[in-house]
């Protein structure tokens, strides 16, 4: 699929949702808390399955889509960004240990503190946009997905799998294209921001 020339230009110009974001991640912040921020609604430093729903409903999340992502997110890292405590049957995450539930077969963009890496960021597009040198269709993100398998990384390739493919539901333009600038957005946790406020447009305006 192609896009329009005005949607090009848009891509070019670095566009998250119809707002322009020239922001870059400087490389020493940990953007990884930064993006898991969004899911603590009150700002209380842990992010329960409650607050997970409510957050991806109000990025425009379906009901079945925001339980299904609410349960999987949560137990998935609730134990590991608790280390050393008892588990817990609210299953909280910690957003400040949030670099510890970091999972393999994914692009490498965040390092192990939880930091942007712009190189692996870049080396999504270098590799996989075919079609269109800043953004992806949804053949390159599988094919993406397929190339950060890892061997024996369930976990890890299911984690890649719904995080991209939710991604791509929520925040694909009208073209079917997944900017570049949007995938920074996601990674510095801004784009929810975007999302949250496109989404009650919609409901106001509905």
């Amino acid at each position: 699929m192609a896009s329009s020339s005005s949607d090009s230009k848009q891509l070019e110009e670095g566009f998250v949702g119809g707002i322009e974001d020239k922001r870059h991640n400087p490389v020493h912040e940990n953007v990884l808390q930064k993006h898991a921020a969004f899911f603590d609604v009150n700002k209380d430093g842990l992010i329960y399955p409650w607050e997970t729903f409510r957050a991806m409903r109000e990025i425009g999340s379906g009901v079945l889509l925001s339980t299904a992502a609410a349960v999987f997110i949560n137990v998935s890292l609730s134990q590991t960004t608790r280390p050393g405590k008892f588990p817990s049957l609210l299953f909280p995450i910690e957003v400040k240990n949030i670099k510890l539930g970091k999972h393999g077969s994914d692009t490498g963009a965040y390092d192990s503190e939880g930091r942007f890496v712009e190189s692996k960021f870049e080396e999504i597009f270098i590799k996989h946009a075919h079609t269109h040198p800043n953004a992806l269709t949804h053949d390159e993100l599988d094919e993406l997905i397929k190339a950060n398998r890892e061997p024996k990384d369930f976990k890890g390739r299911i984690g890649s799998f719904f995080e991209w493919k939710i991604l791509y539901k929520l925040a694909k333009d009208k073209n079917g294209l997944l900017p570049k600038e949007t995938i920074r957005g996601v990674y510095d946790g801004s784009l929810f921001e975007v999302l949250k406020k496109e989404h009650a447009k919609t409901i106001s305006s509905s």
